[in-house]
């Protein structure tokens, strides 16, 4: 009994040194400003866009060519392809954007990085069985039929909000995507390039499953719209084009993007374009201005982040840093705080659409994105400040709390953006063959909005019973919760068991215990936890990856919540305080962030020393009062 005691001691003693070093590390990362933020990794299709939307407006330079390049030849893989997440397989979209761009940049089809990329490409079903994204780029350059593309008119514009179809049944990033794209595709322009891409095609089209029922429906309905297309009514579609356009300008951000996000970024800026607005006009200056802030230059290369995450970052790191003990007056947290006050969106946005009555509130993810607050951002947000427990931060927190139960959905539960953007038709669409389109409830939004509603003592009102009720329905039948912002399953589980304890749910209940039993059942023998990204697709990952960091705190942070002590929480700390750095962060090349489930995917690099701090933290502390 001893040796066990002897060796609890020394875990935690292990503990509190990561712990230590930990806290240290993310308080040497504070912005002088206050605020925290982490690169936010994900594929080299940023990089291939920007070069592609750069020759479009004519203002491709050589050096960022040449740096861009460097980057994109940086990340390809042995077999010749581009992944969308490290050490993923091979995707075909990304693969064919940064072959283009590659050749943009000079590099001969004969070159072997360039022959294996082409034949990678090509074994994949070749551009004939790219995503339609992929194909528009292909096609502003020649490269594929404008014709043999699905059709989406800007005409939609002048559908309400009540009619199926209409732009606002599109989740916030992809109507932000559609729009300018109705412009482009209506205009539908050809800047040549110097080469060709045959290198690319598998010569045959991709097998299709016969359509029925919707399907078959829609594709009449594209039919219809190509026959349209090629004598559209004029009067109409000036005006659609106009009312396109104006939209498209009245959500540019302060710093020039388009809800902080890169594809509404660079297919408006190609919109605005082909409106007739010039480079030297002050929306499109801002717009090409502001994609310097989100390049990353490094040794001889040039990489783009297709978001930025501060006030996520600096909700976590707040709560992190108070998790590890540290003095709700300290003031990095008072610098903290009082930036997160000064971001607080007041005035309207999309959202209104759906909830005309609804007073402003909250919290968005980027620097700038007034017009796109968000469910998530706004919950994390209201923990944290108000866990630091200013006084002058009582209005912000109570106008977040109130917008944030008003975006409750129909169901009970919550979306990112949006309320009850559910309507599946759009999915339904030819155009729509890539990435999440809706926005609809999800177990992670739901929780982190249960917690932090019942941290005010909300517990037991209307909104907070009906969300935990949401969340009962939707766990899977193996005990998890499926994570729709992060990979995958281990977020999930991790999210919820913290929300069913502050709403009140006993650690004994049944739907507890299954969670904890999942949870148990995927640690790996090393004490760590690790989901891969192909668990979104194939059920055969589901809980099983190498470990990492993130994911081994979410798991630890959910099992603590539950009420576990022993073995396998003291494992886990052990894994994180044994796979420490020296300087007091964490390695992790995996993504275990989400973008859209099973298409785009994301690394935040201050996941890795956020969440393993706040779980060292909750670990030690459970470890104090623990008889």
């Amino acid at each position: 009994m001893t040796g066990v005691t002897t060796g609890v001691a020394t875990g935690a003693a292990r503990a509190e040194t990561a712990l230590e070093a930990a806290r240290d590390h993310l308080l040497g990362l504070q912005s002088p400003g206050g605020w925290w933020k982490g690169e936010l990794r994900t594929n080299v299709t940023m990089d291939a866009e920007d070069l592609l939307l750069r020759e479009f407006l004519g203002v491709r330079t050589a050096r960022e060519t040449a740096e861009a390049a460097r980057w994109i030849r940086s990340q390809q893989r042995a077999d010749g392809g581009w992944a969308n997440f490290h050490d993923g397989p091979a995707d075909l979209s990304t693969t064919v954007e940064a072959y283009a761009a590659l050749r943009l940049a000079g590099d001969p089809p004969s070159a072997p990085h360039m022959r294996a990329a082409a034949a990678c490409a090509r074994g994949a079903g070749g551009v004939e069985s790219a995503r339609v994204f992929t194909r528009i780029w292909l096609a502003l350059f020649g490269q594929w039929r404008w014709e043999d593309l699905p059709v989406i008119p800007p005409e939609i514009m002048f559908l309400p909000p009540w009619c199926p179809l209409n732009v606002y049944d599109w989740a916030c990033w992809a109507r932000q995507t559609i729009v300018p794209l109705t412009i482009v595709t209506a205009h539908r322009p050809v800047r040549p390039l110097p080469f060709a891409l045959p290198e690319l095609r598998a010569g045959h089209p991709p097998r299709r499953a016969a359509r029925t029922g919707w399907d078959a429906a829609f594709a009449a309905l594209d039919r219809a719209l190509h026959r349209y297309e090629r004598r559209p009514l004029a009067g109409l579609r000036r005006a659609a084009l106009r009312r396109a356009a104006e939209w498209v300008v009245a959500r540019q951000e302060a710093d020039g993007s388009w809800g902080g996000i890169q594809p509404p970024w660079v297919y408006s800026l190609i919109a605005l374009s082909l409106s007739g607005y010039g480079l030297d006009h002050p929306v499109m200056r801002a717009g090409l201005a502001g994609l310097d802030r989100f390049t990353i230059r490094e040794n001889g290369t040039r990489r783009l982040e297709a978001c930025q995450s501060p006030v996520w970052d600096t909700a976590l790191a707040m709560t992190a840093l108070l998790d590890a003990g540290l003095p709700r007056d300290h003031p990095a947290l008072d610098r903290a705080g009082e930036w997160l006050l000064r971001e607080e969106v007041r005035g309207p946005g999309d959202w209104a659409v759906r909830r005309p009555g609804l007073a402003p509130g909250g919290w968005a993810f980027e620097f700038d994105n007034d017009g796109y607050p968000d469910v998530d951002d706004t919950a994390e947000v209201v923990l944290a400040l108000r866990r630091w427990g200013r006084p002058d931060a009582r209005p912000a927190v109570e106008r977040g709390l109130r917008w944030m139960a008003g975006m409750a959905c129909r169901d009970g539960g919550f979306a990112a953006f949006d309320a009850d953007n559910t309507r599946t038709l759009c999915l339904r669409l030819p155009f729509c063959d890539f990435g999440a389109v809706i926005d609809p409830p999800t177990a992670d939004v739901t929780a982190h909005v249960v917690e932090a509603l019942a941290a005010e003592g909300l517990a037991r009102s209307p909104v907070v019973r009906r969300a935990v009720r949401w969340l009962l329905r939707a766990q899977e039948p193996d005990g998890s919760w499926f994570g729709r912002w992060g990979a995958n399953h281990v977020y999930g589980t991790g999210a919820v068991l913290p929300a069913l304890a502050a709403a009140g749910m006993p650690p004994g209940a049944p739907c507890v215990r299954r969670a904890v039993a999942w949870l148990k059942a995927h640690q790996h023998p090393c004490g760590g936890w690790g989901e891969d990204m192909r668990s979104y697709r194939d059920p055969a990952w589901i809980g099983r990856g190498e470990p990492t960091a993130s994911q081994t705190a979410w798991a630890l942070i959910g099992l603590l919540a539950a009420g576990e002590r022993g073995r396998s929480v003291d494992r886990g700390a052990a894994w994180l305080a044994g796979s420490q750095r020296p300087d007091g962060t964490w390695d992790e090349p995996h993504y275990t962030g989400t973008g859209f489930p099973g298409d785009f995917f994301i690394n935040y690099h201050l996941y890795r020393l956020v969440f393993p701090l706040s779980a060292l933290g909750r670990y030690l502390r459970a470890r104090e009062v623990t008889p």
